[in-house]
C-alpha cells in the first residue's frame, strides 16, 4: 500500500515516531539561533504584495534547482519579470526535484502557512499563485512577525556585522506586540577577511562607529571590544564565523601588525600572512566571546563564489556556493586547545559542510567537554548542503555514537525566508523517527523511567536543550 504524500506521519514511518511527534517535539516552541533574515523587516513588519516575494526572494536553494533545470537566471534573480513569471518557473521546476529536500520544504510551507495540500505543479500553479496571494493580501499572519507567531517562534538571532547600529532591534525589543524576542548575533568576517578588495574600507567604518582610530591589530581589537560591549549591551549573547578552514599558523604581534600595516597600505598580504592574521584575530574573538560568557559558533568548509562571472553580476549568496576540501582537524584541535590551555574556551558550536568531517567533529567534542555545563561544545546540525533527511541523519547517527544526542542544541533555519519555520519541523518528525525505529526494534528501552526519559529527551533536543544553552 503506497503510504500518503505529506500527511500528519509524514516522515513518521512507526507508531512510536508518530507519538513521540505528535506528542511532545510538536508543542515545543522554536528557538531559532542562527539564521540570516533582514531585521528592518521584523521592525517595520513588512507587507509583502506575493508569494514570490516572500518565497522566491534571495532564495538561493531555489535558485540552483531553477537554474539546472534549464530556467534562464532572468526568471531567477532578474529585474524585469514579474513575480508570477517567477512563481511559474518555480512551479514547472518543482515536479523535476523529487528526491531533493527542496519538495519536501515547498510542501511543508504551503501546507503548513496557507493550509494548500495540493502538489505544486505547472497545471495548477496559477490557482495557487492567486489563492495565496489573496491570503497574503488579507490575513495579518502574512507579516514577518505574523508568521514567527504562526510558528511559535519564541527567539530569533539574526546576523550582524560589528558595524551594525542595532537601530532595528532597539525597535522590536520595544514593541510589546512583538511576541517573538528578536537578538543580534555577531558576525565578524568582514574584519577578519584581510585579503577582500573591501577590508580597508571597512576599517574606516569601524573607526567611524567605534571612535577608536586604527593604526595596528591591537587597535582593531580595542575597536571590535566596543562594539562586541554595544552588542552585549543589545542582548547579544553568540557569535558566528564563516571560514573556509581553522588556522594554527604562529605568529607574534609584531608580524600581525607587518601585516596589517601592508594592508592597510593597500597591499594584499600573502596566503600564508592571511592564515597568521586569521589566526590571531579569531583568538581575539574567542577571547572577547568566553570574557562575556558568549556562545561561539564557526561554519566552516565552503568554497564560495565559485563562478566568477556570475559573482560579479549578483554578487555573493545567489547559488554559487559548494562543498569544499580542507584538512583541518589538526587545526581545530589546535585553535581550541590553544584556547582551553588559557582557561579562554567559551561555549562552543561547530558545523561542518563536508560530510567526510561528521566524525571527525563527533570526537572532537569530547576533547573540550569540561563538566562546567552539559554539551559545552557542540556540533551543530547538519549545515546548508547538509541541512536535509539524509544529512541530518549522519550527523544525529554519529553523534549518537560518539557523543550524546540527548544534549544536542537541535536545529536552526539558517534561512533568509520568514516561511522556512518548517525546517524545525522537518528536523523533529526525521529525530523521532530515527528514536521511533530504534524502539520498535528494541534497541532502547521505552518503558518505566526510560519512557520517561525518551519523551524528555525528544522535547530538550527539540527546545529544551538551547534553551538552557543560550540562556536567552
Amino acid at each position: 500500500m503506497i503510504k500518503s504524500f505529506n500527511d500528519k506521519n509524514f516522515l513518521l514511518e512507526t507508531e512510536t515516531a508518530q507519538d513521540l511527534y505528535h506528542n511532545h517535539a510538536a508543542k515545543m516552541p522554536i528557538i531559532d539561533y542562527h539564521c540570516h533574515l533582514i531585521p528592518q523587516m521584523v521592525a517595520e513588519n513588512k507587507r509583502f504584495e506575493s508569494i514570490a516575494q516572500i518565497w522566491l526572494m534571495g532564495d538561493h536553494y531555489k535558485w540552483r534547482a531553477m537554474r539546472s533545470n534549464g530556467v534562464d537566471e532572468r526568471f531567477c534573480t532578474g529585474k524585469d519579470t514579474s513575480d508570477w513569471e517567477k512563481f511559474e518557473k518555480w512551479a514547472e521546476t518543482v515536479p523535476y526535484t523529487f528526491r531533493n529536500p527542496l519538495y519536501h520544504w515547498t510542501h511543508l510551507e504551503l501546507k503548513t502557512a496557507f493550509g494548500i495540500t495540493e502538489t505544486l505543479n505547472p497545471e495548477n500553479a496559477r490557482a495557487i499563485f492567486d489563492k495565496c496571494n489573496d491570503m497574503i493580501k488579507n490575513d495579518p499572519k502574512f507579516t514577518p512577525r505574523g508568521l514567527m507567531e504562526h510558528y511559535n517562534v519564541e527567539t530569533v538571532c539574526t546576523t550582524d556585522d560589528p558595524v551594525d547600529t542595532l537601530e532595528w532591534h532597539d525597535i522590536v525589543a520595544a514593541d510589546a506586540s512583538c511576541k517573538t524576542r528578536m537578538i543580534p548575533a555577531w558576525r565578524p568576517d568582514a574584519a577578519m577577511n584581510i585579503e577582500a578588495a573591501t577590508w580597508k574600507g571597512y576599517i574606516e567604518k569601524l573607526e567611524q562607529v567605534s571612535g577608536v582610530e586604527i593604526k595596528k591589530f591591537a587597535d582593531m581589537v580595542d575597536a571590535l571590544q566596543k562594539r562586541h560591549d554595544f552588542f552585549a549591551s543589545k542582548g547579544c549573547k553568540l557569535s558566528d564565523h564563516g571560514i573556509e578552514e581553522f588556522y594554527d599558523e604562529p605568529y607574534t604581534d609584531a608580524e600581525i601588525d607587518a601585516i596589517m600595516q601592508k594592508a592597510l597600505s593597500g597591499k594584499t598580504p600573502t596566503v600564508a600572512e592571511q592564515r597568521q592574521f586569521k589566526h590571531a584575530f579569531l583568538k581575539e574573538m574567542a577571547i572577547m566571546d568566553y570574557n562575556a560568557g558568549w556562545t561561539q559558533q564557526f561554519h566552516y568548509g565552503a568554497i564560495r563564489n565559485n563562478n566568477t562571472k556570475m559573482f560579479n553580476q549578483l554578487g555573493a549568496d545567489t547559488g554559487f556556493d559548494s562543498i569544499g576540501e580542507f584538512t583541518t582537524a589538526k587545526a581545530c584541535s589546535h585553535f581550541l586547545d590553544e584556547l582551553n590551555v588559557q582557561g579562554k574556551l567559551t561555549k562552543t558550536i561547530l558545523y561542518n559542510l563536508n560530510p567526510c568531517a561528521n566524525e571527525v567533529l563527533a570526537t572532537m567534542l569530547g576533547n573540550f567537554q569540561d563538566g562546567s555545563c552539559p554539551g559545552k561544545i557542540q556540533w551543530g546540525s547538519g549545515w546548508w548542503f547538509l541541512d536535509q533527511k539524509d544529512g541530518m541523519e549522519k550527523q544525529m547517527n554519529a553523534l549518537s555514537l560518539l557523543g550524546l544526542l540527548s544534549r544536542f542544541v537541535g536545529m536552526l533555519t539558517d534561512s533568509r525566508s520568514f516561511l522556512s519555520y518548517p525546517r524545525h519541523e522537518y528536523f523533529r518528525r526525521t529525530f523521532c523517527n530515527l528514536l521511533g525505529n530504534d524502539i520498535e526494534k528494541g534497541m532502547v528501552p521505552f518503558t518505566g523511567y526510560e519512557e520517561k526519559r525518551v519523551r524528555q529527551m525528544v522535547e530538550d533536543v527539540s527546545y529544551n536543550n538551547a534553551k538552557n544553552y543560550f540562556n536567552f
